[in-house]
């Protein structure tokens, strides 16, 4: 997290960006990192996690996952989901959506039934153009509707 704290604090330092609008969009781990940083950060206006790891076994390196921390939210989450993703489990979704539920989190989790993980790589067999471009459209409707775009 400090990392991307020092990222924004460059940012908007160097004038690059207008981090009264910050979003963060993350992919796999980086789906992980961007409802942590949610977590986190107070001056995140929205994020969209595609895929990330929403619970897991804790250590040193991962002492949290997303799922401890759905009442420490400070910035809204959409979660882009595959269906058929054999990397994260339908049991651990469910957890993630009665988490937010629970503290009331304007956050959503959609869903794409037959999508597997990495369905947003287009380098991959993974590869899904119809959830891919929808999943797009959704993050930058989330993003304007957070006025993150």
């Amino acid at each position: 997290m400090a990392d991307l704290d020092a990222t924004v604090a460059w940012a908007a330092q160097s004038g690059c960006a207008d981090t009264e609008k910050l979003g963060i969009t993350g992919f796999c781990w980086g789906g992980r990192t961007t409802w942590l940083y949610a977590a986190h950060s107070t001056r995140l206006k929205a994020g969209v996690a595609w895929y990330g790891r929403l619970d897991g076994d804790t250590s040193a390196l991962t002492p949290r996952y997303p799922i401890h921390l759905a009442d420490r939210l400070k910035a809204p989450v959409l979660g882009l989901y595959g269906g058929a993703d054999t990397n994260i489990s339908h049991d651990s979704i469910k957890a993630m959506r009665a988490a937010l539920r629970k503290v009331k989190s304007p956050s959503e989790i959609f869903v794409y039934v037959d999508a597997p993980h990495g369905f947003h790589a287009d380098y991959r067999p993974s590869y899904r153009k119809g959830p891919a471009e929808d999943g797009w459209r959704r993050m930058l409707i989330w993003f304007k509707k957070y006025k993150v775009a």
